[in-house]
């Protein structure tokens, strides 16, 4: 909050107010009951004899020193700030490129309320847990394309991943290879990078053509995969959607039985212990989550880009100084 040029970073703080004000309001009470007390107990001329060392003026001061000290910390406690500097922050993290399964697959609804709004909580959920890492975001069906580009900027990630919806869902294939090799193609626009790490969301069934020539390829780039079982063995009917986004019965077959869509963890494992990297089956907690993140924490950080930042000055230790001072003159008095 703003207000005639001062920031004050601790605005919130002012649901405080009403407790200064009491105390201070308790200060004046006293010094009016005190007040009436003397003019009670003695003729305003014979004060002096009576209350030599009493004064009304030296109470009437002590009462506004002690005020103005609790406003003074009150308005220190709102944290008030002027004048800025440029600081520049180091940031240093991995590069992390979640890669999502958009096909039709993804609304069978084994998990709920589908598996592809059951994987974009965990990945909500994901960067909560992780710190500093710059995260990208790729969908892929039947072809691949880049969402979001690396940043460390999560508000504008999760923008991005709250506008894949079942609008997003391009055809019902999936194609496991086109996803690696524009990940390949991502890592490759970044320079001077050791590690190159993919998150993969997917349920598995796959039909790539290219497969085994891109995971070479990835290998020679070294790039790591941590897959994402999303579904369950038992599988799930695939939904039928009409244009209008609403469900309309289930897909079927050529012979006209319902299109079943299964978890095929044995692809993802495959795929993960031959890039080195770990396949993880979604799970209803957070456990999917730790060793994801665990798995990333094993790779060592790295610098990104210095950024320089313009921050206020906190400016409230003067306000502590001065309320310090009335008190010890307070109690002098």
């Amino acid at each position: 909050m703003d207000f005639l040029g001062v920031h004050f970073a601790g605005a919130s703080r002012v649901i405080y107010f009403p407790v200064f004000l009491f105390f201070i309001w308790l200060f004046f009470k006293n010094f009016r009951r005190v007040k009436i007390v003397v003019a009670r107990l003695v003729h305003f001329k014979n004060k002096k004899l009576l209350f030599g060392g009493f004064s009304v003026s030296k109470q009437r001061l002590k009462t506004w020193l002690l005020s103005l000290s609790l406003v003074l910390i009150f308005l220190a406690l709102l944290q008030p700030q002027w004048g800025k500097k440029e600081n520049t922050v180091v940031q240093e993290g991995r590069d992390l490129l979640i890669v999502l399964d958009i096909s039709r697959s993804m609304l069978a609804q084994d998990l709920k309320p589908s598996r592809l709004e059951f994987t974009k909580l965990k990945i909500r959920n994901l960067l909560n847990k992780l710190s500093f890492e710059r995260v990208g975001l790729m969908l892929f069906s039947g072809s691949a394309f880049l969402q979001c580009p690396m940043t460390s900027d999560y508000s504008a990630f999760l923008m991005f991943l709250d506008q894949v919806d079942v609008e997003t869902i391009a055809s019902g294939t999936t194609s496991i290879d086109k996803a690696l090799q524009k990940s390949i193609n991502v890592f490759s626009r970044i320079s001077n990078r050791k590690n190159k790490l993919v998150l993969l969301a997917t349920d598995g069934e796959d039909f790539s053509t290219q497969l085994k020539s891109v995971k070479r390829l990835a290998k020679e780039q070294d790039i790591k995969v941590i897959a994402w079982g999303i579904g369950t063995t038992d599988g799930a009917p695939v939904p039928k959607i009409d244009s209008y986004g609403r469900q309309v019965g289930h897909e079927t077959e050529q012979d006209g039985t319902v299109a079943m869509t299964k978890l095929d963890e044995k692809k993802l494992k495959d795929l993960t212990e031959f890039l080195s990297g770990d396949y993880v089956k979604s799970t209803l907690n957070d456990s999917d989550l730790n060793r994801t993140v665990k798995f990333i924490n094993k790779f060592e950080k790295e610098k990104f880009t210095d950024k320089k930042i313009s921050m206020y000055e906190d400016q409230y230790p003067w306000l502590l100084g001065v309320a310090w001072i009335f008190l010890v003159l307070e109690w002098l008095l």
